[in-house]
């Protein structure tokens, strides 16, 4: 019944520690932000990331998120979930790291950001070395093209 961790959990633990994280937006009404906080990392049971991030925006304001990762070895996919203080809804990825196995693209739908619908979204996480990894997040458009609309730089504390 107890499922064991999988290559692919052990894959998650390059993430597990502290890290500084520094977020750069450009949204696509041509505002840019940057946020900058902090992320820690832990395993549950070697089976499951779980990620609770903070910090604060260049407006003062304080933000916290929670991303759950894991790999479903009956979907043969990685898994999870994001939440954050700053937003109503709850984002479910799904995703399988590429061939060179240092990136994990991870797909999800939500809210566009003008609120007329919904749209399909895209954070890819990279690794880049043990003390430091990428997180890109991008939408696609009505036309089909994918925006890139943050770039994320975590390093390790």
């Amino acid at each position: 019944m107890f499922a064991k961790p999988q290559t692919e959990h052990h894959w998650l633990d390059q993430l597990v520690g502290s890290w500084s994280l520094q977020h750069e937006c450009k949204m696509p009404d041509g505002d840019t932000s940057t946020t900058t906080g902090k992320i820690e990392c832990r395993s549950l049971g070697g089976m499951w990331l779980i990620a609770e991030s903070s910090g604060e925006s260049v407006e003062g304001d304080a933000w916290s998120s929670i991303m759950t990762l894991g790999f479903d070895i009956a979907r043969k996919c990685y898994v999870g979930t994001f939440v954050g203080s700053m937003m109503s809804n709850i984002w479910y990825y799904q995703g399988i790291r590429d061939a060179d196995g240092k990136r994990l693209p991870l797909d999800t739908e939500g809210p566009k950001f003008d609120g007329s619908g919904m749209c399909k979204y895209r954070d890819t996480i990279e690794i880049i070395n043990a003390d430091c990894w990428l997180m890109n997040s991008a939408m696609q458009t009505d036309d089909g093209n994918w925006v890139t609309f943050m770039n994320g730089t975590h390093k390790r504390r």
